[in-house]
Formats: C-alpha cells, structure tokens, sequence
C-alpha cells in the first residue's frame, strides 16, 4: 500500500485540508498522514469548514509534529508552499506543491478556503491517479 506524508508548517491548514482530502480520494488504499514543521495549536477553523462543505470532517484532528520513523517509512512526502521545510531522508520521494495563495490577490477567509481547497483537491486527484487507485 503507498504511503504519503503531507507537511507544512503549522499543520492546522493545507497538510490536513491534503490528507482529508486524499482519504477521501484514496479510501484505505493508500496509508496517508500530516504533520507540521512547528505545529500550531489547533487546526484552522476555516480549513475545517472548507472541507466539511465538499464531505471531509477533521473532527478530532490535531496538529503534529513530522516523527522521524514515519518520515523515514513513507514512500512520499509532500510539502505544502514554500516555508515547510523537511530534512530529507533516505526512502521516500519528496516534492513540493506551490499552492495557490489567494490572500495575495486581496482573498480571505472562506472564500480564501475554498480556492486553497479546490487547488489542493485537483494536486490530490492527479497524485492519487499516479498512484494507481
């Protein structure tokens, strides 16, 4: 079964809005987790909402640091932007997913959201494809 490790730096937005997302895409064929470079101290509410709006709920979700065995076990590891940065180990394949920041074209709060999901929804798509499920 593939694995992927989704990172970013507060794990509260765009890590836990990937792996709600690829559970739903993926179901239990592929072995999916978050985690944070410095975890903040809850996931964001807005993200949540934005994700319950298209049937993802991350209710009992919490934020979380990137544990050095997981890392080590997971075939991918995915960053979200440009500030998470991730040592990298031997194993798995890591690569980064500029995300669209809407805030920078003067776009917050859920409307924000929403295009950060809707980017990340389509990446979660195309690698749940290359996976092959």
């Amino acid at each position: 079964m593939p694995s992927v490790l989704f990172v970013c730096v507060k794990n509260g937005g765009k890590s836990q809005m990937a792996a709600g997302l690829m559970r739903r895409a993926a179901g239990d064929s592929v072995e999916v987790h978050s985690a944070g470079t410095a975890p903040g101290g809850a996931v964001n509410a807005l993200s949540a909402q934005a994700l319950l709006e298209v049937g993802v709920d991350l209710t009992g979700e919490r934020p979380k640091p990137i544990d050095p065995e997981l890392l080590a076990r997971m075939d991918h590891v995915i960053t979200l932007g440009s500030e998470a940065q991730v040592e990298h180990v031997q194993g798995p394949t890591f690569s980064n997913w500029d995300t669209d920041e809407p805030s920078e074209r003067g776009i917050d709060g859920i409307e924000r959201m929403r295009l950060v999901r809707d980017d990340i929804a389509a990446r979660v798509e195309e690698l749940n494809r290359r996976l092959g499920q």
